[in-house]
């Protein structure tokens, strides 16, 4: 029997019942059975036997449902890392979101000026703030802090030196390496010191007429201890100055807040490195900052202006929703509400006996369940081996794996982390008003395991 005959035609599935009365757009639904009785001629060829039209037609739905929904979903973070870079950095505030959702919503003085009626720029709507809130001269805001610091060094130091300490030529994620960036940028990297110890000596000893800028790199995603030294950043703004040339900072996760006073590791904050003399200081939106995807540059008014004119700064700018949610999020610093309005502040700043109290209401409603003592890390990027105090919940399972796997096919999914063959929630990085949801699918999760 030739099985290539046994298979349906395209118009045969198309008349298949649950096809023509179902709401999807006709020429999308013609379109993927096509697609689908291709796959099933591919399959014949290697042995499997032709499925009939009723089959495909089930599987065409199938399709025309995946399509249908947005690839890019709500997830509720169960792992306790606060700023976890693959489910999207930080969360936005109330009033971020609101901001954007206006912005997106109609028309607005993205680049108009309301007082003259001429051109704007859209540079106005976060410059003021950067400025109130980092104690620097002027701010401007690209797509990225890699994209920052490329169009930094492109403007400003292109076919020139930059000297740069080598325990700074850091991987700052998915590949992405300080050297790469320099050689991009046409600027020449000059290294100086050592893998764990470098001095200001070394830094003037390599600069001379060539060169255009010291660049210091905070290691924000690692940690070197042990016999290690790097010049404090004063006494390298000083070398700098001296030989007229510029310091850039690129600090990386954007700390505004003391990162002390919560029982953490001190973070370099932005202010304290105006203060300490650097040029430009370059950091994250979407980090401690708690913004949006942002790359956010400060220092001196001179040289803000002139990234501003560089041709890159077109090529790498905010649209109207990020310019609305970083406006919104500066606004809560500047208004001292930060720790209340921003959520990576409200995770980082969480009581522990409440998190405590929230894990053991989850595990009342769950079956078999405990709490066990554990911590949350602050991730992203930010604080290197940082954590905090807290409680989770632990699931009773014995496919640790398989039930994370479950979790994570839930509406919405819900990501948890597997240690030690356990399945942990941390209640420190679920918004509350999820803690129904969660319990909710766990203990179907868990009926379904059988436990």
């Amino acid at each position: 029997m030739n099985l290539y005959r046994a298979l349906p035609s395209v118009d045969r599935v198309l008349a298949q019942p649950m096809l023509t009365e179902s709401d999807h757009n006709m020429a999308l639904i013609t379109e993927l059975v096509r697609e689908e009785l291709a796959e099933a001629r591919d399959g014949i060829s290697r042995g499997i036997a032709p499925p009939t039209a009723e089959a495909c037609a089930g599987r065409v739905l199938l399709r025309a449902a995946a399509l249908s929904r947005p690839s890019l979903r709500p997830v509720i973070n169960g792992t306790g890392v606060i700023i976890h870079t693959n489910l999207g950095r930080a969360p936005l505030s109330v009033a971020a979101r609101a901001a954007m959702d206006a912005a997106a919503r109609g028309y607005s003085n993205l680049e108009f000026d309301l007082e003259s009626g001429g051109r704007g720029s859209r540079h106005t709507h976060v410059d003021a703030l950067l400025r109130r809130v980092t104690g620097a001269e002027s701010g401007m805001a690209v797509n990225n802090a890699a994209a920052a610091l490329l169009m930094t060094l492109t403007a400003l130091c292109r076919e020139r030196d930059v000297v740069i300490s080598r325990g700074q030529l850091v991987e700052i994620g998915g590949g992405f390496r300080i050297p790469d960036v320099l050689r991009q940028s046409g600027a020449r990297l000059v290294e100086v010191g050592t893998t764990n110890r470098t001095y200001v000596r070394d830094y003037e000893g390599a600069s001379g007429p060539e060169t255009a800028a010291f660049l210091r790199v905070h290691s924000s995603n690692f940690r070197q201890i042990g016999f290690v030294e790097q010049p404090e950043l004063a006494g390298l703004a000083g070398a700098a100055h001296a030989r007229d040339l510029l310091l850039i900072d690129d600090i990386g996760s954007g700390a505004l807040l003391d990162t002390a006073t919560f029982g953490l590791a001190p973070e370099p904050t932005v202010q304290a490195s105006i203060a300490s003399g650097a040029d430009l200081v370059i950091f994250s939106g979407d980090k401690l900052l708690g913004g949006p995807q942002a790359g956010v540059i400060v220092g001196r008014a001179g040289l803000v202006d002139q990234l501003r004119r560089h041709p890159l700064a077109r090529a790498l700018r905010l649209d109207k929703a990020t310019v609305a949610a970083l406006n919104a999020t500066l606004l809560h610093y500047v208004q001292g509400a930060a720790v209340r309005e921003i959520p990576v502040w409200q995770m980082i700043a969480a009581n522990p006996s409440t998190l405590g109290a929230r894990a053991r209401a989850w595990a009342e409603a769950i079956p078999g369940a405990r709490v066990v003592v554990a911590r949350s890390m602050v991730g992203g990027g930010s604080l290197p081996e940082e954590s905090l105090p807290t409680t989770v919940l632990a699931l009773p399972v014995k496919a640790a794996g398989a039930v994370a796997d479950a979790l994570r096919r839930n509406d919405p999914p819900i990501i948890a982390r597997v240690e030690h063959d356990e399945v942990l929630l941390d209640p420190r990085t679920v918004a509350p008003e999820d803690d129904a949801v969660v319990t909710e699918a766990v203990r179907r999760v868990l009926g379904g395991a059988g436990g």
